[in-house]
């Protein structure tokens, strides 16, 4: 994983997304997930290369189930986008790079 992708917890969640001044993406996956494992590479390298204009982030749900309760994720990976501590826009699936970028809007 990359250093510029943060982990969270139930704790660390609200202060991470809501204390950010740029878009956040959190990525709702779990260790036995093949898609996420897909998906993975392609959000280090977007937090490798998008660091400033992007904050990306993960979270495991298995460990950490009651923010994806909270956010209704039913499926994973699920990627939600929060700006201003809200949730923008919310892509489910494994998707190529550019398709990511696109859908996060950066």
């Amino acid at each position: 994983m990359s250093e510029n992708v943060t982990n969270l917890t139930d704790a660390t969640f609200d202060e991470v997304v809501n204390g950010a001044s740029e878009p956040v993406v959190v990525d709702f996956w779990a260790e036995w997930c093949g898609p996420c494992k897909m998906i993975a590479p392609i959000l280090d390298e977007i937090a490798d290369e998008q660091g400033d204009a992007v904050k990306v982030t993960k979270i495991n749900v298995d460990e950490n189930p009651s923010i994806a309760q909270r956010f209704g994720v039913m499926s994973i990976p699920t990627l939600l986008v929060f700006r201003d501590g809200e949730v923008d826009k919310r892509i489910v699936g494994a998707k190529g790079k550019a398709q990511l970028l696109e859908e996060i809007g950066i």
